[in-house]
Formats: structure tokens, sequence, C-alpha cells
């Protein structure tokens, strides 16, 4: 289940999957036949002392980035295999917002991933305009966002025709039949055969460990010596990996919403715990609209809630809605109330419309944008690239059949889904690799602020807590009885932490606790912040 920041608009844009291949090659340098190979802590070595040199070169931002002409934009070239740093290259592109501030007090590049896999961060430069943290930070810091390879304009990759992808409508039985088990099972080998002809050469090296020795070819061209790093969600994994390759290289660190990195956690097993947080988090919802019932009409309990969205459910799959929304999309679309709080209010509003006659609303806000069709398809390729490729997966379908079996009887809301959207990775191309031991040891690695909430459903806490075990040294902050995925420029408390960190160096110690935000007021009709437009089922 893809997880990225809040408020993070992943934005990328990228080609089809007969262009991809040809803009790859046509922005990439053809690797010499004898390209040396050296191991990788060399390569990586090799690939910043090149970017150093070359420095990025700064200028307005294309079209297709959709930014305002105050930021900038440039690119980094980094290898495709780091074992081998003269052969093909990947240009990644990267956005800056300036520091506003005055020169005295500048602190530098501040980088920050959104998180998915598959998220851009090329949005990052407009993050000021939602003031508060963001603003201040942005006096102290210039604001730097890139997406990752494969994404975006970052040697994209794509693995079936985008629309055909994206379109709808779409079903998603709670109880899915054999036959259904066995065509998501070819639309899932179908897939992965697609992303496999796409990117032969480069799709084993789509790893977390070379999005991490990336990141450290990106400080490189920044000019600096060590790195300051935000990273929210999958962000926080990529950053626990560089933490463990390059402790000497880390300034300041904040991972926000955090990826537990045990090895037996990366990644089947944590797609199965998703589900069960997840679960919990439609209860908080169902529970927070049983008691505006005044309001919505859903019911005064979470079991009659969940009666009218299972009745939703029914409808939509007898007459989709608006001639597009399935089954699939309205809980694709509803599994958001499960990242943020802001979605409660106008989500139940929709629901409780269509319960009424009028499906406007909830064809609004489930309705598939064919517009952003090239980037939801891309988003999703480099998902499955990361995690298929980071460790191993079952191979048997009898193994995932049991597995979500077992778990989709106690969470029922979104497991088959969940399934459905990693089951490529049953029948990926590549032999994958180990997932990295993630630790750093006291003295090594300057302090890391850890910040995150105990009923986030996409990171589960617990995840944060092994962390803090892992990076010695290391301080976290935890929102209590908070959900949001992303606690950072939403809650004043954990914010002060943040900002008093990355402007002076200090923590507030091994652990510091900060009130749940208050929760939503009902009657709102739209998000209050924009919501990551991460799908967890694709």
């Amino acid at each position: 289940m893809r997880a990225a920041a809040i408020p993070s608009t992943v934005g990328a844009l990228t080609l089809t999957l007969l262009s991809a291949s040809a803009a790859a090659s046509a922005t990439s340098d053809t690797a010499p036949a004898a390209a040396r190979s050296v191991p990788e802590a060399v390569g990586v070595r090799v690939a910043a002392e090149d970017a150093a040199d070359e420095g990025i070169r700064w200028q307005p931002c294309p079209a297709a980035d959709r930014l305002p002409g105050s930021v900038e934009c440039g690119t980094v070239r980094v290898p495709v295999d780091y074992s081998r740093p003269d052969g093909e290259q990947i240009p990644l592109t990267v956005s800056r917002a300036r520091a506003t501030g005055t020169s005295g007090e500048h602190l530098g590049p501040l980088v920050y991933n959104p998180g998915g896999p598959g998220g851009n961060g090329m949005s990052f430069a407009l993050y000021p305009k939602l003031g508060g943290l963001w603003k201040r930070l942005n006096a102290r810091y210039d604001f730097i966002g890139y997406a990752p390879r494969g994404v975006g304009r970052s040697g994209p990759l794509s693995c079936q025709d985008p629309q055909q992808f994206l379109k709808g409508p779409n079903s998603s039985p709670r109880q899915p039949t054999w036959a259904f088990k066995q065509a998501m099972n070819r639309k899932a080998a179908a897939y992965a055969a697609g992303c496999a002809r796409a990117q032969p050469d480069r799709l084993p090296h789509y790893t977390t460990p070379n999005n991490a020795r990336d990141l450290d070819v990106l400080r490189a061209a920044l000019g600096q010596r060590k790195l300051t790093y935000f990273g929210v969600s999958y962000g926080t994994y990529i950053g626990s990996v560089y933490a463990t390759l390059f402790p000497g290289h880390v300034r300041r660190l904040v991972l926000d919403s955090i990826v537990d990195p045990s090895p037996d956690n990366v990644w089947y097993q944590a797609n199965l715990h998703q589900n069960r947080t997840f679960e919990r988090r439609w209860g908080d919802w169902k529970t927070w609209v049983a008691r505006h019932d005044d309001t919505y009409r859903l019911g005064r309990t979470a079991e009659q809630v969940q009666a009218s969205f299972d009745a939703v459910r029914a409808a939509v799959d007898r007459t989709p809605a608006g001639g597009t929304v399935g089954s699939k999309e309205l809980v694709a679309t509803f599994l958001k109330t499960g990242y943020a709080d802001a979605t409660w209010a106008p989500y139940a509003r929709a629901l409780s419309d269509f319960r009424k006659g009028d499906p406007r609303a909830l064809v609004k806000a489930a309705a598939p944008d064919m517009k952003a069709a090239k980037s939801e398809e891309n988003g999703n390729a480099v998902y499955n690239a990361i995690q298929c490729q980071d460790a191993p997966w079952p191979r048997d379908w009898a193994r995932w059949d049991r597995d979500n079996t077992a778990t989709a009887a106690v969470a029922p809301f979104n497991t088959w889904d969940n399934a459905w959207m990693n089951l490529p990775c049953a029948y990926w191309k590549t032999q994958p690799g180990t997932p990295m031991d993630v630790r750093a040891e006291f003295g090594r690695l300057p302090p890391v602020l850890l910040v995150a909430a105990t009923r986030d459903a996409a990171t589960p806490y617990e995840g944060a807590v092994e962390t803090q075990r892992r990076l010695a040294g290391s301080s976290l902050v935890t929102e209590r009885g908070a959900g949001n995925h992303g606690v950072s420029g939403g809650n004043p408390c954990a914010d002060a932490h943040i900002e008093r960190y990355l402007l002076e160096g200090k923590t507030p110690g091994a652990r510091a606790e900060c009130g749940a935000r208050p929760e939503p007021k009902p009657g709102a009709r739209q998000p209050a912040l924009p919501v990551s437009n991460t799908r967890a089922t694709r």
C-alpha cells in the first residue's frame, strides 16, 4: 500500500509505455561496452565527486512541472547501477525555492521526500504557501524537492497504458470468488511483465539503498558536505537507510510517520500489518460519523455507518456512479479517511448525499481523474518496482490466499484491494534483494528527530519505536491519540519540536509527547488541506 505525505500532492508527469523507453534512452548516457565494475560504496563516491564538480544548473522549470516562475529547476545525473558508475545514467529532476531570509540567516538546502514509493517531491517548493512551519523554515532554508529515479521526468517507468490502468468502473468484492482471484493473478502477472519489457536493464536497480545513494549524490551536487533531510512516510525508510550507509554525511534528519525498517517487515509483512491498522482508522471514522448522525444520517453506531457504506458499495456496483465509480474506486477514495482527518467531514457528506439520491459529491471525490492517469500509473509502477526488488515476496498464490483470507477476516475494509496492488511482486521478473539491516551506533550519527502519531494507519507507530531503537541517540516526538499520516504542519506542538531541531539542532531528549490535534467538525464539504492522491488500491 503506497503511503505518502500529507499535504503532498503527487503530481508526477510521465510518458506512456512506449514513449517512456524512448525518453529514457534519449535522456541518458549509453554505458560503454566495458564499463568498469566496482563496489557500490566506491561507485557512489565516484558519482558524488562527479556531481560536486558539475553542480546543478538552475533555470526556469519546464511547463510540465506546473511550478511558478519563482521556483527553479535542474537535474542531477546518477548511475543506474552504482557498481558501474561510468555506465548508464538517469537525470533526476530537482526543484528549488530559495530561502526568503537574509544571507546571515541562511542554513543551506533542506531536501524533502514525500514518500510512496513513487511519490514526486518536486512540489515541495510550494509548501511555504501553506504558511506556518513551512513558511518559517523556508525563511532559513532553500526548499529542495526532487523526483526519485523512475518518477516523473526522472527516467520515468511505465508498465501499462495509463488510460487502461486508471479507467473505471471496477469491482472490489469483500469476499472475492476463486474466479475473481485468478483473474487478478493474471492481471498482476501481465503488469509485472509490462515492467520487465519497459526497462529490463534498469528494473533490478530500483531499490531503497539506491534511492539513498541517489540522495548522497544530490547532496554533493548541492555543494554540501553534509545533508539536511526531511522524509515522510516511505521517505523515512530512505532516510533510515541513508543514516546507515552515510552516517558521517548527516547534518540533520527529520523522519515523520516512520516505516518499520526491520528486515522481516519489509515489505510483505508490512502490508499485512497495514490492513489491520487501516481497519482501526476506518473504525475511528465510522465512530466519528455515528457521533454526528444528526448531520449525516448514516447511523448512530459504527455498525450502522458500515451498513450505510456497504449499501452504497453494492449500489455503485449495480449502477456505477457517474458511469466511472464502482466499488474499487469507492474503497480507494474512502481509504483516504485513514490518511487524513481533513477528509472525514466531506466524505461523510458525499456518502450521505448519495444515500439521499444526489451522487455529485461522491462522483467528484471518487471518479478517476484521467488527466492524472500518467502520473498515477507511473507512481504505481515505481511503487511496485521498489517494493518487489527490495525484498523477497512469496511466489506461490496459496500463501497469499491463506494470509490475506486470515487478515480479511479481521480487517475486511482494504485487505484484498491491498493484496491486488502488491500481487505483481509474486510474478516479478528479477531476483529480489535483501533488506538492509538499518542501524547506527551512538556517536557515529548526529541526533535524529523522529515524529509519529499513535494511530497512524499507513506507518504504524511501532515502526517509530523500532527505528529509535536502531538509530542510537535519536529522539521520538509522539502525537498521542491521533492518526493523521504526516504529523508535520498540522500539530503546533510537534511543529515546535521540528522547528527547534532544524533551526537550532536541539532535540527534546529521548522522548516527548504532544496531544492530538482537535478532531474535525461536521459539515465541511471540501478537505481543509490537499490530500495525497496516493491510491492504496490499484
